[in-house]
């Protein structure tokens, strides 16, 4: 299948176009979103897919750890703040719990090709903890030889030893959160990392052959212009990363509390935000990465720009992924498993996470099963998402469907994007353009009915 080939772009033309499409949409780590959940999907559905699903095919599986030491003023994680250490245990203790009912729900050691643990701060553990998570995942399930077993780091909480213990237990890809490293802007969120901090522990990553490092960024924070995030982008490929995440801050203070203390009058104005962005994009290309698409850009020979290359790109509640299409198990507080045609998450709260489990229920609060019609366009988005290219004739012939007749309201919208020169139509095929790509939210949005039939879309981030 062609995928997009990527290549600098005008900076008047990425940024016109990024005016026009600054607007509020899902991140489409799912279709339908997670706002979609409803409450009457809870353990008991989740069981019968686990069920229906065996211990066959291999798993990616997700791990949430919600704590961590310090609040991060721009964060809309779920996660608990606190120093007290010994909370851990008894929430690991839980943990094995879910892990020993979804193992015995799935019938035996499913294989997994693909852990994550994410949070909060799983670095928040001590290494005995590490230890006995680690030890309480291999005895529920069989991660296969060469899994991809990657964890979130925060550069405060670990040095050189750490690291080598995480490899030591197996870990071969480090996220390291950085968000940006001028002093100003670190103060004013509440998280000071020096570079250099970040720079020692990228080169014990690379001295220790972890097979990838990749660093999160945030544009948009307090302080931030473009010029300072200009400077940010410059010593981020001073590092080198295997893999750059740059993501848009949306404040919501609304909904997230922690952001309340971001003083709003301090963030940068669309404009100056839009510059960060396009100039980002344009200092990474010129450093040779490749943009693999929504926020993600890569070394060229990373696994997830050779996979993009080859359209071989997936994408889960993770996001970009290197992992063929496979079911994922969500395990902790608030974490989402995707079943088969079906989604379920767990309860958001500690207590009742815990509540559930100490009855030996699955904790499970809210979820989905797919209709026809949501299969049908979580097919088309992914496609969309993943390849930048949706064949006709691939569609119809899993979905029974005559595709434009299907679709005919959405090719209309489509029209529009086309005339902007973000798509083209060809006679079996919408193709997403060299710039279309950077704006590959807006065209999957076209396609999501939920989003399309409710008008208010606060509760997203602004897709640029």
């Amino acid at each position: 299948m062609p995928t997009v080939t990527l290549r600098p772009l005008e900076a008047d033309l990425l940024a016109a176009n990024m005016r026009r499409h600054d607007v509020a949409g899902p991140r489409y780590t799912s279709y339908p979103t997670a706002d979609r959940f409803v409450e009457a999907h809870q353990a008991l559905q989740h069981l019968q897919a686990l069920a229906q699903r065996g211990a066959g095919q291999p798993l990616s599986v997700y791990v949430h750890i919600p704590f961590c030491e310090q609040l991060c003023y721009y964060c809309a994680c779920n996660k608990i703040i606190t120093r007290h250490h010994e909370r851990a245990a008894p929430y690991l203790a839980t943990l094995a719990v879910e892990m020993d009912l979804v193992a015995q729900a799935l019938g035996g050691h499913a294989p997994v090709s693909q852990l994550h643990l994410g949070g909060g701060s799983p670095t928040f553990l001590c290494e005995a903890e590490l230890d006995a998570l680690m030890a309480a995942l291999r005895r529920h399930f069989r991660l296969l030889p060469g899994a991809e077993l990657s964890i979130e780091v925060d550069p405060r909480t670990v040095d050189g030893g750490r690291l080598a213990h995480l490899k030591a237990l197996g870990f071969n890809r480090l996220s390291f959160g950085v968000q940006d490293f001028d002093p100003a802007v670190q103060k004013s969120v509440h998280r000071v990392q020096p570079f250099e901090s970040v720079a020692a522990l990228m080169r014990s990553a690379r001295e220790l052959g972890f097979a990838s490092v990749s660093v999160d960024l945030i544009y948009g924070l307090p302080l931030q212009t473009p010029a300072s995030f200009a400077r940010t982008i410059a010593q981020v490929a001073e590092l080198r990363p295997d893999r750059i995440a740059m993501y848009a801050y949306a404040h919501l203070p609304q909904r997230f509390k922690p952001q309340r203390r971001i003083v709003a009058e301090l963030l940068p104005p669309a404009g100056d935000k839009l510059a960060m962005l396009s100039g980002a994009i344009s200092a990474l290309l010129g450093e040779g990465y490749t943009y693999i698409g929504m926020d993600h850009f890569a070394l060229p020979d990373d696994a997830l720009a050779v996979a993009k290359r080859q359209g071989r790109l997936h994408r889960n509640f993770q996001g970009y992924s290197t992992q063929p299409d496979c079911d994922l198990i969500g395990l902790g507080v608030s974490a989402i498993s995707r079943v088969g045609a079906t989604h379920a998450q767990n309860a958001k709260t500690l207590a009742e996470y815990e509540d559930a489990l100490n009855q030996r229920q699955l904790p499970v609060q809210r979820g989905l099963a797919l209709t026809r019609d949501d299969l049908l366009r979580r097919a088309v988005i992914m496609a969309l998402m993943c390849q930048g290219r949706v064949e006709f004739e691939s569609i119809a012939a899993s979905y029974l469907v005559d595709v434009p007749g299907y679709f005919a309201p959405e090719f209309e919208r489509l029209a529009q994007l086309a005339v902007q020169g973000l798509v083209t139509m060809e006679p079996g095929a919408i193709q997403v353009t060299p710039l279309g790509w950077y704006f590959v939210r807006a065209v999957a949005m076209v396609f999501d009915r939920y989003l399309q039939a409710d008008a208010s879309r606060e509760r997203f981030s602004k897709i640029i």
